[in-house]
């Protein structure tokens, strides 16, 4: 997996599947929430997401009142979010 992010966007490339990736993904969040309420995520082409990442997101827009958008490049990971009820959650939308 590879993450980049400028200003309050964070794009991540690869699959999302190892507790390094969560580390860097809440790493890289958490530098940006600092200085904005507001996120965009770009998943690219993630197949999956780790679920301590869905509950960092989730404690991020539930607890925190940090607004989440989310790009999901992949059909089964939109699918994932729509079982567990996340679309509306993360403002994820299918690019």
């Amino acid at each position: 997996m590879n993450i980049s992010s400028s200003l309050n966007s964070v794009t991540i490339e690869g699959n999302i599947k190892s507790v390094s990736d969560f580390q860097s993904i809440k790493t890289t969040i958490d530098t940006i929430i600092t200085s904005s309420p507001a996120i965009t995520i770009d998943i690219k082409d993630s197949i999956s997401i780790t679920s301590s990442v869905i509950g960092y997101l989730n404690k991020l827009v539930l607890k925190d009142g940090i607004v989440i958008s989310m790009s999901v490049g992949d059909e089964q990971l939109m699918s994932l979010l729509e079982d567990l009820n996340l679309v509306s959650v993360f403002k994820a939308k299918r690019k």
